[in-house]
């Protein structure tokens, strides 16, 4: 039977929670900001909980809160670059599409109010919690009248939710960064190979952001991502974005989740042209393969010259995520990484990567950074590093240069 609570501080967590359990909640604008927080004031008699957490905003997920609490992400972005920082955060390197695959004990939801037929609909996010409430003991939702009722293929009937509790407060916001000037000269290169109609998929950061911002004059674009931020708002409010060429789910943005303000939120809430689907749909390879003229644009901390990409980690410390990288990659018709050539005084395409090679250099199509293109397909190891070098900054390219010849077999040619 389904408990209600109309006053979120009659919630007993103890009474659903199990000492050594795993909790995972929705992220970004779906986590629900009153249970994440409870779950931090009542942590010490929990007796010791596993988190696994997505992209938060919470003050509950902080250093201070290790004491009862441990944390594991795919990710190390939101509040959990200060975890990651402190060594407090437990990273899960796998593809996004992986993810259903994590084991989860309670759930906790972020819902909008129920329908007129009695069903609940998921608010702002499906991505793997959708997939994840089919194994878990309990789910807990918060149903927030503030919380618009999405488009989405997945519901919830009264009976999958073992506790409801009343909250009325605005859902998390996650404001777009403003690119930098050698961003949106990145920008300008990829907006050139993106072809009017394709399906494109952006990923986080001031570097896709900047992207879309070049696109305003295209048209008849789709988009297929795992999740859309404030300046996907910005290109179907421009009608840039109709997906009246997609050929699949034809007319529709399609995304796991929702990484905005209220611009964002607002323009989802007044229609239909924005559906949730789960991790299971929006990285299905078959889904991808399907789509028209499929273009990802991703971005990377460092990219060495034969063209294989580190999208996790910078100078020894974890910052980014595996995430859906790899998973677009290898579907789409034109994988691009987009990057600045340099991180202050350090260059970013690199002789030898520092961390791991997230992208293989078999998965990457084109690099662009605001020095030009290198679109490596079908060029060798050899060639691959011209092009590479072609789009270095030009402060680094004679030491890059030195560094692949000395890397390169004895009685190896150029």
């Amino acid at each position: 039977m389904t408990t209600y609570l109309r006053d979120s501080r009659e919630l007993d967590l103890a009474s659903y929670v199990r000492p050594g359990d795993t909790v995972a909640w929705g992220q970004a604008c779906a986590e629900p900001l009153t249970l994440t927080e409870i779950l931090a004031e009542q942590r010490q008699r929990l007796g010791g909980i596993r988190c696994f957490t997505g992209i938060s905003s919470s003050p509950a997920v902080c250093r201070e809160h290790c004491d009862y609490l441990s944390f594991t992400s795919y990710t190390a972005a939101g509040a959990n670059r200060a975890l990651a920082q402190a060594s407090a955060l437990d990273i899960l390197p796998v593809h996004y599409s992986k993810l259903p695959l994590v084991h989860v004990d309670v759930i906790f939801l972020s819902l909008p109010p129920r329908r007129p037929d009695g069903f609940f609909g998921l608010g702002l996010g499906a991505d793997y919690i959708a997939s994840l409430l089919q194994q878990a003991r309990v789910v807990i939702a918060e149903v927030n009248d503030q919380v618009p009722d999405l488009s989405c293929d997945v519901r919830l009937a009264e009976s999958d939710l073992d506790v409801i509790v009343a909250v009325s407060r605005s859902p998390a916001e996650y404001p777009a960064p403003t690119p930098r000037a050698v961003e949106d000269a990145v920008a300008r290169h990829v907006a050139g190979l993106v072809p009017e109609g394709a399906t494109i998929q952006l990923g986080i950061g001031s570097m896709p952001s900047a992207v879309a911002r070049r696109l305003r004059g295209h048209r008849d674009l789709g988009v297929h991502s795992g999740m859309i931020t404030d300046a996907v708002a910005d290109l179907i409010e421009a009608g840039v974005v109709t997906g009246a060429r997609k050929g699949v789910d034809r007319g529709l943005v399609v995304t796991g989740f929702l990484m905005g303000t209220q611009r964002l939120i607002k323009l989802a809430a007044s229609g239909e042209a924005i559906t949730l689907r789960d991790t299971r749909y929006t990285h299905d390879p078959a889904v991808l393969a399907a789509q028209t003229r499929l273009i990802a644009i991703n971005s990377a901390t460092e990219v060495d010259l034969s063209g294989q990409a580190n999208t996790e980690t910078a100078a020894g410390q974890y910052i980014g995520a595996v995430g859906g990288a790899v998973d677009f990659a290898r579907a789409a018709s034109l994988p691009i990484v987009a990057l600045p050539s340099t991180a202050g005084d350090a260059s970013r395409i690199v002789a030898r990567l520092s961390g791991p090679a997230t992208l293989g250099r078999a998965d990457i199509g084109v690099v662009v950074t605001e020095y030009g293109i290198a679109d490596l397909r079908g060029l060798t190891v050899a060639q691959r590093r011209e092009r590479m070098l072609a789009i270095s900054h030009p402060d680094h390219r004679n030491a890059l240069a030195a560094a692949a010849v000395s890397d390169r077999p004895e009685g190896a040619s150029s």
